[in-house]
């Protein structure tokens, strides 16, 4: 702790002017946290697409299984779950083992090349979501129905199913280790905040799709051309995931920059001792 000699005078000390070296360093560890939070908001702004965009391209789709099932939209939500629910295990018992022994870490990766590779995933996200909906359009037109905003396109609603299958993969990469960083590098006494500063990253991405969607919309209408309008058989939702792709590459070469900066929390543990050192990107 720093004494000037206004505090040795003092009678009272003031909180505000006394830290010790622990509260230095937990404000360090804060601050180092605030760079990757705001770089990871482009993977909730591509997973928030799932629940909005996806869904609504899926209702235009052809959807029957059967003569009397429809699927509805939303419902390929779950593929995601799914995946995950696939993935875990062969990530746990086959990756992390291989990864482990070309790195010597004991997470096979660290936690950011975790984060870092969903955040690559997110790219493809869109790449594969743009060229589908480019294939639906192209459809629509053939077939005339663009200026019918409540036309059923003859493409199956299964072509969906890959981004949802990239999505599930994302987020076993990004969203766990977002999880799992938020908890290891926060202060011990602060890991509330941490679980609170990894849920935040949804939300403020909502916000932020909401934000990339009304900015397109305003520049868009100047050409009476709006990408998104409420009939997407006319609408230009395929240059709208252009957008978001592009927008993912850069924010992934900024959480590289972020990423190779960043120094971990030094935590006395078991495998820490075994594996001897600290963690890099």
């Amino acid at each position: 702790m720093i004494i000037d000699n206004k505090d040795a005078l003092s009678l009272s000390k003031n909180p505000w002017r006394l830290c010790s070296l622990n509260q230095v360093e937990e404000v360090k560890l804060l601050l180092r946290l605030i760079p990757i939070w705001l770089s990871t908001l482009m993977f909730c702004v591509v997973f928030v697409q799932s629940q909005s965009f996806f869904v609504k391209q899926g209702s235009t789709m052809v959807r029957s299984i059967g003569s009397n099932f429809q699927v509805p939209p939303a419902a390929l939500q779950c593929v995601g779950g799914l995946t995950l629910v696939i993935i875990i295990p062969i990530y746990d018992r086959i990756f992390v083992p291989m990864a482990r022994k070309n790195s010597g870490h004991h997470r096979g990766i660290t936690i950011l090349q975790r984060i870092g590779i969903g955040l690559f995933v997110s790219i493809l996200i869109m790449l594969v979501a743009s060229l589908v909906e480019t294939k639906r359009i192209n459809i629509a037109q053939e077939h005339g129905l663009v200026d019918d905003p409540k036309a059923i396109v003859p493409m199956s609603i299964w072509w969906l199913v890959p981004q949802y299958v990239l999505l599930g993969i994302g987020e076993l990469f990004t969203i766990i280790g977002l999880q799992e960083l938020f908890y290891d590098q926060m202060p011990d006494g602060m890991r509330s905040l941490g679980a609170a500063a990894f849920i935040s990253i949804v939300g403020v991405g909502s916000f932020v799709a909401n934000a990339i969607i009304s900015i397109l919309q305003k520049i868009t209408s100047r050409n009476e051309n709006v990408w998104l309008g409420n009939n997407l058989n006319r609408a230009h939702l395929n240059n709208y995931y252009w957008v978001l792709s592009g927008l993912c590459g850069i924010n992934f070469c900024v959480y590289l920059w972020v990423a190779s900066r960043f120094v971990y929390k030094r935590v006395e543990s078991d495998d820490e001792r075994r594996d001897g050192g600290e963690e890099t990107i």
